[in-house]
């Protein structure tokens, strides 16, 4: 039976403490970012390597929303969430191909400041104030929330507010030494998040081959997983016919099968990896040979990320059917699949335990800072020089960009101290992902045209972004009631609650393709509009590949082929 941590276990985790902390002041004394320019403190320009970069990459992304969300919708789904990870890889590969160049060619330090340079400064404005709403009160609040939850199960349950501040401040360490020092920082997170996750995974495989009689065999567990739950080891969900159970419309509601892949699924993960302050930023100080390495490196890592995140709480579905993890998979009385990984880490022997809370807590920290840098970065660059201090010098942005990071991590704690947001509900994966997808679907055809379409007008994109988020409220609140349950765009399900809801990753595809239509409708009458200065500056070469990029890129495609025709 699981136990909670000993002192050998804390003795693990200080150490870690303390060697990230050393680690991080070391650089920013080293690195010179005490007194840093804005491309130095928001950028790290030229500094990070392209192992640095691919690593930070996997850091920022791989945080209690994968660890805890990701697990929890394994429990509850199986293999098929590892749809968002599989697809990331090859989101990454057409990031670093087509996207990449882009952005290093003109220079973009910042998202809005791309879309200033393609369309026009009211864009640009729109976007950065949607983001940093975003960034705040939906990725940082949930990462915050989810990492606080985790630990918090870890080490007794009763000291969920301590441990939210205390992750706060960790991350507020990390981050106001700039983007050099989360860079670099960032590795040793990701290896210990690695060596931490393989470490859990592999014990939980263990303790299912020895409940069933296997021995301490992890292969035997893995088999008799596959073997005793079939239905979590299905990528693709068949359409809940008559008589479906609610489980299964659920499952079906949360990854709809085909139907995801037609844009959905894509839109998301486009969205995420290519246009996204907090993604991106990573690699937009370097050159796009080191860029492109770092982003394929990132990308051959997520193929990984399965085993780290999701086997373990199919491991905990297993157990938990076979009587095991009864109360650690409760709160408050009612099974929460966001307690599966937490409850698994508990199988592992003293100090171990200690090392896969060391690996959990890089995770949230890595992507805390990684997120606070990002809104400091939108805000200071975007926002308040723009239009607060247009005449301040590089060390007042600096210092208002700590101060931002400082006011976005208090305002988290605020909103999460009775879970203001209610991210506890239906599991955190899916409440970032689900409100992420109000935004996405308008955002992204404004870049994706913005990119490759030159009539492309700033009156189009900024009628795309009003009315894409007008139709994303639109099916997510209000088509079922007003045309029904079944037409030929949408079938609604019943949601378990006595309403009807169009499973969030189809209305992502049908609201992307109607703001493209929108977006290419309205530049099209908009003749005054297309003789608008897009600044882009074009380059013949741009998507020209090095060899070893194309080895690594077959390389992904080939095994994320072989992943779905084994699993199909």
């Amino acid at each position: 039976m699981p136990q909670g941590l000993q002192t050998y276990d804390y003795l693990v985790f200080i150490l870690y403490f303390i060697l990230i902390a050393s680690y991080g002041f070391y650089i920013y004394r080293r690195k010179k970012t005490v007194n840093a320019n804005t491309t130095d403190f928001f950028l790290a320009e030229g500094q990070l390597t392209w192992w640095a970069i691919g690593a930070s990459l996997i850091a920022s992304n791989i945080s209690a929303e994968q660890f805890i969300g990701m697990s929890g919708n394994g429990f509850r789904l199986g293999l098929a969430i590892s749809a968002y990870e599989w697809l990331a890889a090859i989101s990454l590969v057409v990031v670093g191909i087509f996207f990449m160049p882009v952005y290093l060619k003109n220079k973009i330090y910042t998202m809005p400041q791309f879309l200033k340079t393609r369309y026009n400064e009211t864009v640009a404005m729109m976007m950065a104030i949607f983001w940093l709403f975003l960034y705040i009160f939906v990725n940082l609040t949930s990462i915050l929330y989810l990492g606080s939850i985790a630990i918090n199960n870890l080490t007794g349950g009763t000291h969920f507010h301590l441990i939210m501040i205390g992750l706060a401040v960790f991350a507020l360490f990390i981050t106001l030494g700039g983007m050099k020092v989360i860079g670099y920082t960032d590795v040793i997170q990701v290896l210990v998040l690695t060596i931490g996750g393989l470490i859990t995974s592999y014990i939980a495989l263990t303790v299912v081959g020895e409940k069933f009689g296997f021995g301490k065999n992890a292969i035997a567990g893995l088999n008799h997983l596959i073997k005793v739950a079939p239905d979590h080891f299905k990528m693709i969900f068949d359409k809940p016919g008559a008589g479906a159970t609610q489980k299964q419309i659920d499952d079906y509601s949360s990854l709809p099968g085909l139907a995801m892949m037609a844009a959905g699924m894509w839109v998301a993960n486009l969205n995420y990896w290519g246009c996204n302050q907090y993604i991106t930023q990573r690699a937009l100080g370097a050159d796009l040979k080191t860029a492109r390495s770092g982003i394929f490196f990132a990308a051959m890592l997520k193929l990984f990320m399965p085993l780290l995140v999701v086997i373990p709480g199919i491991a905990a579905y297993v157990l938990y059917q076979n009587g095991e993890l009864q109360q650690q998979m409760l709160t408050a009385g009612v099974v929460n699949q966001d307690n599966a990984y937490s409850s698994v880490i508990g199988f592992l022997p003293i100090g171990l335990k200690g090392l896969s809370m060391a690996a959990l807590t890089a995770a949230i920290v890595a992507s805390l800072a990684g997120k606070a840098n990002s809104i400091s970065t939108i805000y200071s660059l975007d926002i308040y020089k723009k239009y607060v201090n247009k005449a301040a010098n590089d060390t007042k942005v600096v210092s208002t960009g700590r101060i931002m990071i400082i006011i976005s991590l208090i305002i988290a704690i605020i909103i999460n101290w009775n879970d203001s947001l209610g991210i506890g509900g239906k599991g955190g994966f899916e409440f970032i992902q689900k409100y992420t997808g109000y935004i996405s679907p308008a955002i992204f055809p404004v870049f994706l045209l913005g990119f490759f379409w030159k009539k492309t007008t700033s009156k189009a994109a900024i009628s795309g972004i009003i009315l894409g988020l007008v139709l994303a409220i639109l099916f997510d609140k209000f088509l079922p009631g007003m045309f029904g349950n079944e037409t030929f765009l949408y079938t609604a399900l019943p949601n378990g609650h006595g309403g009807f809801e169009i499973p969030y990753l189809i209305q992502m595809g049908w609201v992307f393709l109607f703001t493209c239509i929108i977006i290419v409708g309205i530049s099209l009458l908009d003749v005054k509009g297309q003789t608008h200065d897009n600044s882009l500056q074009e380059d013949s070469t741009k998507y020209k590949l090095t060899n070893a990029h194309i080895a690594m890129i077959v390389t992904i495609l080939i095994v994320v082929a072989g992943l779905y025709i084994r699993f199909w």
